[in-house]
C-alpha cells in the first residue's frame, strides 16, 4: 500500500469474553476490531464520528470483506492496522491483523463507507468536500 491517504495502528490483547467454545476468538467479534483501528486512523485526519456528525454526513459500511488466515487465542498480542486507500466516491479501508510477537498476518479485511447526508438520508455519489478537506489539511 504506496503512499496511503491515513493510517494508525492499535494494539490488542485477546480478551475471555471474545473466546468461544473453540477457544478463539469468534468471527463476529473481528468487525469491533477493525472498528477500533479505523476509529484510530480517523482520529490522525480530525474526522471520526463526531466530525462526520458534525458536517453533516454519516458514513456507514455498506461493504465488510474479512480473510481469516489464522485464529486469535485468550491473551494474545495483536496489532490492528487500518489504512486508507480510496476517497473519491467512497471510502475503502484496508486492515491487517498481526500477532504482535511474531509479526505474522494473521487477518486481511477492508470496508467501504458511502457517505450519507443527515438531512436528507441521500447517499452521496462523491466523497463530501468535509472528508476531502481533512485529508488535503
Amino acid at each position: 500500500m504506496t503512499n496511503p491517504l491515513a493510517s494508525a495502528t492499535v494494539e490488542i490483547e485477546m480478551p475471555f469474553h471474545d473466546i468461544d467454545v473453540m477457544g478463539i476468538a469468534w468471527h463476529g467479534h473481528y468487525a469491533k476490531y477493525l472498528e477500533i483501528a479505523r476509529c484510530a486512523m480517523l482520529d490522525t485526519i480530525g474526522y471520526n464520528v463526531p466530525q462526520m456528525r458534525a458536517s453533516g454526513y454519516a458514513w456507514p459500511v455498506i461493504e465488510m470483506n474479512i480473510r481469516y488466515a489464522a485464529p486469535l487465542h485468550f491473551q494474545q498480542k495483536i496489532q490492528v492496522q487500518a489504512v486508507l486507500v480510496e476517497v473519491e466516491n467512497r471510502m475503502k479501508i484496508n486492515y491487517r491483523i498481526f500477532d504482535l510477537e511474531t509479526g505474522k498476518r494473521l487477518t486481511k479485511a477492508h470496508t467501504i463507507q458511502v457517505a450519507v447526508s443527515m438531512e436528507s438520508g441521500e447517499m452521496q455519489f462523491a466523497s463530501p468536500r468535509a472528508l476531502l478537506d481533512k485529508l488535503s489539511a
